[in-house]
């Protein structure tokens, strides 16, 4: 999910395995604030005004998946102090007593986060202690309509041999064994070995078709008309129509994820209280607005909702869709043995020839 260069921040090179020495371990200084977020997934300006108001140095990185995060936190469990995990791996950090239970009274601006939002965060924050809603959406398919001449209705069509070299799927276990799940009627959240098994052998089986198994890059090959249909976010897809009209977003008549990405303080931050203030902060109409505008993925922060002028945006059914008109499940975290199934199934898609 949304990963691109954002020119002024310090980029970590986790995605290639390496540890970088940004950690906070030793560096107790109160004006400091150590920040692990997706790329691209605020508005730079956010961070230069929360240093002008707050007086703290924020030392930000990014990470393009959350398999990524969390063996960077694993390693280094204080090296940074506040972080944007999604769903199942909120819940996987909370079972792992990787963070820490959130002071709200420090936190006033939360009660701008709509309770709906609160609610589904209970699938993996059971009790609300450990996190605050920062963006959500659904994972859908993007064509050209320029390209593609059946009705898109179905995750059926990414195995349709007339769009061979044209589908862009989601380098991403989850994500791309969750297509499969779904079109095959089974929970994206199963751990029956028989299922994964049917959904691998899907995948292997389309993969032929596929041009690439990419992340973020989906979104600017569709927009350059490299590709006829991409796996992508519903935030991508509100992005990719501003540029090129001719993409349009569906979300399949068998279902989709639904997810949230949230923030959360880590156990070992040396900086609470400015991790504090920082969610505070995002929490403010203002600033979750200016990231909505920035970033395109749908905010639950209602009042900020209440003030976007472009009605367009404001009734969009792809920022704000309404989600009893298609089944929805959200990731779960599924343990170490459903991990190793899903991450060996991945693998033997990955690894297959054809």
């Amino acid at each position: 999910m949304k990963n691109h260069f954002i020119s002024k921040l310090l980029l970590t090179f986790t995605a290639l395995g390496i540890l970088t020495g940004c950690g906070n371990s030793n560096d107790s200084a109160s004006n400091k604030l150590y920040v692990y977020n997706w790329g691209e997934y605020i508005d730079e300006e956010v961070i230069e005004q929360f240093e002008e108001e707050t007086g703290i140095d924020v030392i930000y990185d990014m990470f393009e998946t959350n398999e990524i995060m969390y063996a960077k936190l694993a390693q280094d469990p204080s090296a940074y102090d506040v972080i944007c995990p999604s769903d199942y791996m909120i819940q996987k950090l909370i079972e792992n007593d990787m963070l820490k239970e959130l002071n709200f009274a420090n936190i006033p601006n939360s009660v701008n986060i709509g309770e709906q939002y609160f609610e589904q965060s209970r699938d993996f924050d059971p009790e609300n202690k450990y996190s605050v809603p920062y963006c959500w959406g659904t994972v859908g398919i993007l064509y050209n309509k320029t390209m593609v001449d059946d009705v898109v209705d179905s995750w059926d069509i990414l195995w349709n041999p007339k769009y061979n070299g044209q589908i862009l799927m989601q380098d991403s276990v989850r994500d791309a064994l969750m297509v499969s799940l779904i079109r095959n009627g089974y929970s994206l959240n199963t751990t029956n070995p028989d299922e994964i098994a049917v959904a691998t052998k899907d995948l292997i089986d389309q993969k032929p078709l596929v041009q690439a198994y990419v992340v973020d890059q989906v979104r600017d090959k569709m927009i350059g008309e490299e590709a006829a249909l991409g796996v992508i976010f519903s935030g991508e897809a509100i992005y990719t129509a501003r540029e090129n009209p001719d993409l349009v977003y569906v979300v399949p008549k068998e279902g989709t994820n639904v997810w949230i990405d949230s923030w959360v303080i880590t156990k070992e931050s040396k900086h609470t209280e400015n991790a504090e203030k920082w969610i505070d902060f995002m929490c403010r109409p203002d600033i979750a607005l200016k990231n909505f505008e920035y970033i395109t993925y749908s905010t639950p922060n209602v009042a900020a909702q209440e003030l976007i002028e472009d009605e367009e945006i404001k009734n969009s059914k792809v920022a704000f869709p309404d989600l009893s008109a298609f089944p929805t499940e959200s990731y779960k975290y599924l343990g170490e043995s459903g991990d190793r199934l899903y991450n060996d199934a991945w693998m033997e898609v990955k690894s297959a020839d054809y």
